[in-house]
């Protein structure tokens, strides 16, 4: 009689890894995750709060506790987010929640490649005002005072695939 033997898989994502790349650098460890996006998010909300701290006069604890709530807040996200993909991968590969076989699935259908032009859009942006500023046409001061709309653009963007994605 011969015993099957079950190999499983190494799951794709650390948690342990994503975590501690979150904690030497912010949204290091999302990115690990393959969120990009969620990452540049990340990063843009982590350059603000340190924006707002350095520009506040006197001591303001408020905008330092946010700062290490927020910090906190993404290397826990990155745990997560590693061990839901993990999660997913059990699933995909015909394992349920407690890792017991379950019936083969069928294959899931190849996904059309499909892009967005946005984030082409935002990085020609940048350059343009990055050449701008070398010709001292604008000034990083002026620009510095509306970094929230990046955060509001990328926000919206979410929000807008989260609803193409809904209606798809």
């Amino acid at each position: 009689m011969t015993d099957k033997i079950i190999i499983q898989k190494r799951p794709p994502k650390s948690p342990v890894a994503a975590g501690i790349l979150s904690g030497f650098f912010p949204a290091a460890g999302t990115l690990y995750n393959g969120q990009i996006e969620k990452a540049i998010l990340y990063l843009v909300i982590f350059a603000g709060l340190v924006t707002i701290n350095a520009r506040t006069a006197g001591p303001q604890p408020f905008t330092g506790i946010i700062l290490g709530c927020f910090y906190i807040f993404q290397i826990i996200d990155a745990v997560n987010s590693a061990k839901e993909i993990n999660r997913r991968a059990l699933l995909e590969n015909g394992f349920d929640a407690l890792t017991a076989p379950t019936a083969p699935r069928p294959a899931p259908a190849m996904a059309t490649p499909s892009g967005s032009v946005f984030w082409g859009i935002v990085l020609m942006a940048l350059g343009g005002i990055f050449l701008l500023a070398n010709f001292d046409l604008i000034d990083f001061d002026r620009i510095f005072d509306f970094w929230p709309v990046v955060v509001i653009v990328i926000g919206l963007k979410m929000i807008a695939d989260y609803f193409s994605k809904k209606n798809a």
